[in-house]
């Protein structure tokens, strides 16, 4: 349940991450002719990870098995799986990562992990977020220079991202067919850089 004011109450947020874990585990048994987009394991972090109170938000972390997501974008088959999963009538934000590189950033800082096709759902994750000890099974704080390495890497694969989007919106631009799908790609891709500009 939302309040009126936007916020998300406690124990719905805790409801929110325990069935997406849930839901993560389910939709690996799923076809994947259907599915053809896997996700590896599902991350959570923010104030869901603190003490128990109302939040403004949930991110949450979906891992991939691609070379490389670029910051706020969606890979091919993404939005097919968050439908499936029904991401959009829950109030988490999902940010794609590819398994290939950590998972935490300047914006996932210090994520937990409550799913993964390896190990399964993480019920001593669980349990500790219910019971507002999320801080107990986040990772370790990264130093100093570990973030600013993390966050240069980053930023070259969003740049690659952006100009491969900025490539393929000028080569669709004038051909007919829809040009919302190329054109919300490379928002996608220039807000990620933007942001990680900010932050390097």
């Amino acid at each position: 349940m939302v309040r009126q004011d936007g916020r998300v109450k406690w124990t719905r947020a805790v409801h929110h991450v325990q069935s997406l874990a849930e839901t993560c585990a389910e939709m690996a048994t799923r076809p994947a002719s259907i599915f053809p987009l896997r996700v590896s394991a599902l991350w959570v972090a923010g104030e869901v990870l603190g003490k128990a109170a109302d939040l403004d938000e949930i991110p949450v972390a979906l891992v991939v098995d691609l070379p490389e997501v670029p910051w706020r974008t969606e890979p091919s088959g993404a939005r097919h799986w968050a439908a499936a999963a029904r991401l959009p009538q829950t109030p988490v934000t999902p940010y794609w990562r590819s398994a290939r590189a950590p998972v935490w950033n300047h914006v996932l800082h210090r994520p937990a992990l409550v799913w993964s096709a390896a190990g399964g759902v993480e019920e001593m994750s669980l349990t500790a977020i219910a019971a507002g000890d999320g801080e107990s099974v986040r990772v370790a704080e990264p130093s100093a220079e570990e973030l600013r390495a993390r966050l240069a890497d980053e930023l070259a694969v969003s740049l690659r991202g952006l100009r491969d989007r900025n490539a393929e919106y000028t080569d669709r631009r004038w051909r007919p067919g829809k040009l919302e799908p190329v054109a919300d790609a490379l928002w996608q891709a220039s807000t990620g850089y933007l942001d990680l500009l900010q932050v390097t």
